[in-house]
Protein backbone atom coordinates (compact mmCIF):
# COMPACT_ATOMS: atom_id res chain seq x y z
CA UNK A 1 0.00 0.00 0.00
CA UNK A 2 1.36 3.42 -0.97
CA UNK A 3 2.09 5.94 1.74
CA UNK A 4 -0.61 8.58 2.16
CA UNK A 5 0.96 11.99 1.49
CA UNK A 6 1.03 14.41 4.41
CA UNK A 7 1.57 18.16 4.34
CA UNK A 8 4.80 17.77 6.33
CA UNK A 9 6.24 15.51 3.62
CA UNK A 10 7.13 18.82 1.95
CA UNK A 11 9.79 19.51 4.62
CA UNK A 12 13.18 19.17 2.90
CA UNK A 13 16.20 17.24 4.12
CA UNK A 14 14.44 14.69 6.30
CA UNK A 15 11.52 12.31 6.67
CA UNK A 16 9.13 12.97 9.53
CA UNK A 17 8.84 9.92 11.79
CA UNK A 18 5.06 9.59 12.10
CA UNK A 19 2.77 6.71 13.09
CA UNK A 20 2.76 5.26 9.58
CA UNK A 21 6.56 5.25 9.38
CA UNK A 22 6.75 3.83 12.88
CA UNK A 23 4.65 0.81 11.86
CA UNK A 24 6.51 0.42 8.58
CA UNK A 25 9.93 0.69 10.22
CA UNK A 26 9.35 -1.62 13.17
CA UNK A 27 11.81 -4.23 11.84
CA UNK A 28 14.60 -1.70 11.18
CA UNK A 29 14.17 -0.10 14.59
CA UNK A 30 14.09 -3.41 16.49
CA UNK A 31 17.20 -4.53 14.59
CA UNK A 32 18.97 -1.31 15.60
CA UNK A 33 17.90 -1.73 19.23
CA UNK A 34 19.27 -5.27 19.24
CA UNK A 35 22.72 -3.76 18.65
CA UNK A 36 22.76 -2.54 22.24
CA UNK A 37 23.94 -6.04 23.23
CA UNK A 38 27.54 -7.00 22.51
CA UNK A 39 26.67 -10.56 21.44
CA UNK A 40 24.18 -9.20 18.89
CA UNK A 41 26.73 -6.75 17.47
CA UNK A 42 29.18 -9.63 17.08
CA UNK A 43 26.55 -11.86 15.39
CA UNK A 44 25.61 -9.02 13.02
CA UNK A 45 29.24 -8.33 12.10
CA UNK A 46 29.86 -12.04 11.50
CA UNK A 47 27.06 -12.32 8.89
CA UNK A 48 25.05 -9.14 8.34
CA UNK A 49 22.56 -10.45 5.76
CA UNK A 50 21.78 -13.57 7.80
CA UNK A 51 21.35 -11.59 11.05
CA UNK A 52 18.83 -9.22 9.41
CA UNK A 53 16.48 -12.11 8.57
CA UNK A 54 15.37 -12.24 12.23
CA UNK A 55 13.67 -8.87 11.92
CA UNK A 56 11.23 -9.42 9.01
CA UNK A 57 12.27 -6.37 7.03
CA UNK A 58 11.34 -5.67 3.44
CA UNK A 59 14.06 -6.26 0.82
CA UNK A 60 14.35 -2.45 0.44
CA UNK A 61 14.93 -2.04 4.18
CA UNK A 62 17.55 -4.81 4.27
CA UNK A 63 19.29 -3.26 1.27
CA UNK A 64 19.36 0.18 2.95
CA UNK A 65 20.88 -1.32 6.12
CA UNK A 66 23.52 -3.32 4.23
CA UNK A 67 24.47 -0.26 2.13
CA UNK A 68 24.37 2.00 5.25
CA UNK A 69 22.03 4.33 3.37
CA UNK A 70 20.78 6.23 6.42
CA UNK A 71 18.48 8.60 4.51
CA UNK A 72 16.78 5.64 2.85
CA UNK A 73 16.42 3.91 6.24
CA UNK A 74 14.59 7.01 7.55
CA UNK A 75 12.37 7.08 4.49
CA UNK A 76 11.51 3.41 5.06
CA UNK A 77 10.53 3.96 8.71
CA UNK A 78 13.80 4.04 10.60
CA UNK A 79 14.08 6.46 13.50
CA UNK A 80 17.30 8.50 13.59
CA UNK A 81 17.87 7.69 17.28
CA UNK A 82 17.64 3.97 16.52
CA UNK A 83 19.63 3.98 13.27
CA UNK A 84 22.44 5.88 15.03
CA UNK A 85 23.09 2.62 16.93
CA UNK A 86 24.07 1.01 13.62
CA UNK A 87 26.51 3.86 13.03
CA UNK A 88 27.96 3.37 16.51
CA UNK A 89 28.33 -0.36 15.80
CA UNK A 90 30.44 0.62 12.78
CA UNK A 91 32.50 2.93 15.03
CA UNK A 92 31.09 6.22 13.71
CA UNK A 93 30.09 9.31 15.65
CA UNK A 94 26.73 11.00 15.20
CA UNK A 95 28.56 13.90 13.54
CA UNK A 96 29.94 11.45 10.96
CA UNK A 97 26.43 10.11 10.25
CA UNK A 98 24.95 13.61 9.94
CA UNK A 99 27.72 14.62 7.53
CA UNK A 100 27.09 11.52 5.39
CA UNK A 101 23.33 12.18 5.43
CA UNK A 102 23.77 15.82 4.36
CA UNK A 103 26.39 15.07 1.70
CA UNK A 104 29.14 17.03 3.43
CA UNK A 105 32.41 16.33 5.23
CA UNK A 106 32.43 16.18 9.02
CA UNK A 107 34.26 19.50 9.15
CA UNK A 108 31.78 21.17 6.78
CA UNK A 109 28.88 19.84 8.83
CA UNK A 110 30.42 20.96 12.14
CA UNK A 111 31.17 24.43 10.74
CA UNK A 112 27.62 24.74 9.40
CA UNK A 113 26.12 23.82 12.79
CA UNK A 114 28.48 26.09 14.73
CA UNK A 115 27.55 28.88 12.32
CA UNK A 116 23.87 28.64 13.29
CA UNK A 117 22.71 25.72 11.17
CA UNK A 118 21.41 25.47 7.64
CA UNK A 119 20.10 28.66 6.05
CA UNK A 120 16.30 28.53 5.95
CA UNK A 121 16.14 30.28 2.58
CA UNK A 122 15.71 27.59 -0.04
CA UNK A 123 15.19 24.96 2.66
CA UNK A 124 11.59 25.65 3.62
CA UNK A 125 10.01 23.13 1.28
CA UNK A 126 10.80 20.56 -1.40
CA UNK A 127 8.20 21.98 -3.79
CA UNK A 128 8.93 25.66 -3.19
CA UNK A 129 5.33 26.42 -2.25
CA UNK A 130 6.26 27.19 1.36
CA UNK A 131 8.41 30.23 0.70
CA UNK A 132 7.78 33.14 3.11
CA UNK A 133 5.11 34.70 0.83
CA UNK A 134 3.68 31.45 -0.55
CA UNK A 135 3.40 30.00 2.98
CA UNK A 136 0.46 32.33 3.58
CA UNK A 137 -1.45 30.76 0.69
CA UNK A 138 -2.24 27.08 0.37
CA UNK A 139 -4.54 26.02 -2.46
CA UNK A 140 -4.96 29.75 -3.28
CA UNK A 141 -6.80 30.31 0.01
CA UNK A 142 -5.30 32.85 2.40
CA UNK A 143 -4.55 31.44 5.83
CA UNK A 144 -6.09 33.13 8.83
CA UNK A 145 -3.56 34.97 10.93
CA UNK A 146 -3.08 33.43 14.34
CA UNK A 147 -4.29 35.56 17.26
CA UNK A 148 -1.54 37.11 19.32
CA UNK A 149 -0.64 34.98 22.31
CA UNK A 150 -1.48 36.32 25.74
CA UNK A 151 1.51 37.57 27.65
CA UNK A 152 2.73 34.86 29.96
CA UNK A 153 3.19 35.73 33.60
CA UNK A 154 6.80 35.60 34.66
CA UNK A 155 7.74 32.12 35.81
CA UNK A 156 9.19 33.37 39.09
CA UNK A 157 5.85 34.94 40.12
CA UNK A 158 3.95 31.75 39.36
CA UNK A 159 6.46 29.66 41.32
CA UNK A 160 6.29 32.06 44.30
CA UNK A 161 2.48 31.87 44.33
CA UNK A 162 2.56 28.06 44.24
CA UNK A 163 5.10 27.96 47.08
CA UNK A 164 3.01 30.36 49.19
CA UNK A 165 -0.16 28.25 48.67
CA UNK A 166 1.73 25.08 49.59
CA UNK A 167 3.13 26.67 52.75
CA UNK A 168 -0.33 27.94 53.72
CA UNK A 169 -1.79 24.44 53.35
CA UNK A 170 0.95 22.97 55.56
CA UNK A 171 0.32 25.59 58.24
CA UNK A 172 -3.46 25.03 58.14
CA UNK A 173 -2.94 21.26 58.43
CA UNK A 174 -0.53 21.63 61.36
CA UNK A 175 -2.62 24.23 63.23
CA UNK A 176 -5.36 21.84 64.45
CA UNK A 177 -2.72 19.30 65.54
CA UNK A 178 -0.81 21.94 67.52
CA UNK A 179 -3.99 23.20 69.13
CA UNK A 180 -4.96 19.65 70.08
CA UNK A 181 -1.53 19.02 71.60
CA UNK A 182 -1.74 22.25 73.62
CA UNK A 183 -5.18 21.40 74.98
CA UNK A 184 -3.97 17.89 75.96
CA UNK A 185 -0.97 19.43 77.74
CA UNK A 186 -3.22 21.99 79.51
CA UNK A 187 -5.67 19.35 80.70
CA UNK A 188 -2.79 17.16 81.89
CA UNK A 189 -1.33 20.11 83.78
CA UNK A 190 -4.73 20.91 85.34
CA UNK A 191 -5.22 17.33 86.51
CA UNK A 192 -1.72 17.32 88.08
CA UNK A 193 -2.42 20.57 89.96
CA UNK A 194 -5.80 19.21 91.11
CA UNK A 195 -4.14 16.07 92.51
CA UNK A 196 -1.55 18.20 94.35
CA UNK A 197 -4.31 20.27 96.03
CA UNK A 198 -5.98 17.16 97.40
Amino acid sequence: MAREQQEYDDIPGTFVFDAERSRKGYGINMFCMSLLKKENREAFKANEAEYLKKFHMTPEQEDAVLKRDYNRMLELGGNIYFTAKLGATDGHSFQHLAAVMTGSTQQEYASMMLGGGRNVEGNRSRTGRKTPVAAMFIDDKPKKARPAAKKAKPVAKKAAKRAAKKAAKKVSKKAPKKAAKKSVKKSAAKSKSAKKRK
